[in-house]
């Protein structure tokens, strides 16, 4: 399991519009600009987001945009700034969206998080992400005549890990025509955040901008490829377009007619997602208002016998307590407390909190589930086994409840019933590492070798991590 050590980060809003002083006369050019960089769940601040918007942004204003910039945008920020770029468009402008921060895919859309989203479980991300599809839709209805949305969000997020769920990188979007829409990275891949004040996607992008005479297809095309050369293919971009008419950064641009449609590059496979051990809830749930998140990315030791005084400074923990201490009966706060006392290895005292929320709805199975998982990791295998039974017997092809009894299964060592879990798991979810790793092993216990070993190499290219984690569940 990894988490992150938890950082109380006061997020200003700064919104800073920046308009050219020829504005009349080329009003017809809107972009907004936005870089996240402070995000209370991440380990430390991003170096890039902030520095590469107002970059991304200077570029823009000299191009001919009205530009308005946000930096470490809140929720309420996002939608007003947002609603702001609505407002401005006219019939047959150009209205651009540049955003870099965190991305996260979810029900195969792309969401733009705000500094201040309090995601655990996936409904929550569709509640405080902005949907990419959503915004270009509504930019469309407004009446602008181009599109563009350039989007540098392929990062590993502090959010993955909290639902099993979860699938890395962007989603595939589906937007309306005269649109063109570029990610730093490929479909469903992550980048790391690279620790220098700039990213390569977007100082390959504002050296193409500034090129004389490129149409914008042919200098997001001439971007990819700069990004693909100078990572060594590690990080490919992914374009779309549907654009009807020509289009050019620098305005009075004379077409060059030499790079050919974008919509015929191939583009790379996509890595399939990583392994998701932080605990599920899938259900959508409207939560109570927790003020700051408890990460989720660091290796812990198993600590199962921690007092909860030595987890008290915790801010996700201290909110969550002070609810419960002014209603001992919130279910809510009793499985989330649990869930964060997981990542951090508390497992008895996780256990408590699910006894309580189970206590309260004997019917929740996201707790049977978190619960059949936590004492499957300390080896209470015969109580998790029970739990994810429940959980399946209320909720039959509950994905998650089958991976969770499969490594029950294979911790118990019982080959046959794992591989059955693990099978029923996959089909449900093909691209569900965990199950396939723990599938691979239960083949080669079972005497399937070749199989096996086939399965568990699949699940190691897509996560190089999954024999760690497997390893800290105390299976090897």
């Amino acid at each position: 399991m990894r988490i992150r050590l938890a950082l109380l980060v006061t997020v200003m809003l700064s919104v800073t519009p920046i308009v050219p002083s020829d504005a009349a006369d080329r009003g017809d050019r809107f972009a907004l600009v936005i870089g996240n960089s402070k995000y209370p769940d991440a380990d430390a601040p991003l170096k890039e987001p902030v520095n590469d918007a107002r970059d991304v942004a200077d570029e823009l204003k000299r191009d001919g945009f009205n530009v308005e910039v946000g930096e470490n945008l809140t929720g309420d920020g996002m939608h007003r700034a947002f609603d702001r770029l609505y407002g401005r468009i006219k019939p047959g402008s150009v209205a651009l969206v540049f955003f870099s921060g965190f991305g996260v895919q979810s029900n195969r859309q792309s969401f733009m998080i705000p500094v201040d989203a309090q995601i655990w479980t996936e409904a929550d991300v569709r509640r405080d992400g902005f949907s990419l599809e959503t915004v270009l839709g509504e930019i469309s209805n407004r009446g602008a005549g181009v599109k563009i949305a350039l989007i540098d969000a392929s990062r590993r997020n502090p959010y993955e890990r909290r639902f099993r769920s979860f699938s890395a990188g962007l989603a595939p979007v589906i937007a309306p025509n005269g649109t063109l829409v570029m990610y730093s990275a490929a479909l469903s891949s992550v980048i790391s955040d690279n620790g220098n004040d700039h990213s390569l996607f977007v100082q390959e992008l504002l050296k193409e901008i500034r090129v004389p005479d490129l149409m914008a297809e042919e200098t997001l095309n001439r971007t990819r490829l700069g990004v693909t050369r100078a990572s060594r293919t590690e990080q490919v971009p992914w374009i779309s377009s549907s654009l009807a008419e020509d289009f050019s950064f620098i305005p009075g641009a004379n077409p060059r007619p030499s790079t050919p449609a974008i919509a015929v590059l191939p583009q790379p496979a996509a890595p399939q997602p990583a392994p998701l051990p932080a605990l599920p809830r899938q259900d959508p749930v409207t939560p109570p208002k927790i003020e700051v998140l408890a990460p989720a990315e660091k290796p812990v030791e198993k600590n199962e016998g921690s007092p909860a005084v030595a987890l008290a400074d915790d801010p996700t923990i201290k909110a969550l307590t002070a609810k419960l201490a002014d209603n001992p009966d919130d279910q809510n706060a009793l499985y989330r407390r649990g869930q964060v006392y997981a990542s951090k290895g508390a497992y008895d005292l996780a256990i408590k909190d699910f006894d309580g929320s189970i206590r309260l709805n004997p019917k929740d199975v996201e707790a049977l589930n978190n619960r059949c998982w936590t004492r499957t990791v300390i080896g209470d295998l015969a109580a998790a086994l029970k739990d994810c039974n429940e959980a399946l017997r209320l909720r039959p092809n509950f994905v998650d409840a089958l991976d969770s009894r499969g490594l029950v299964n294979l911790k118990s060592g019982l080959a046959k019933n794992a591989i059955a879990d693990f099978d029923a798991a996959l089909k449900i979810n093909p691209r569900l590492t965990s199950s396939l790793y723990g599938r691979g092993l239960a083949k080669k216990r079972n005497g399937a070798m070749a199989e096996g070993d086939l399965d568990i190499a699949n699940a190691k290219a897509m996560d190089p991590n999954i024999v760690k984690e497997y390893a800290d569940y105390g299976v090897n």
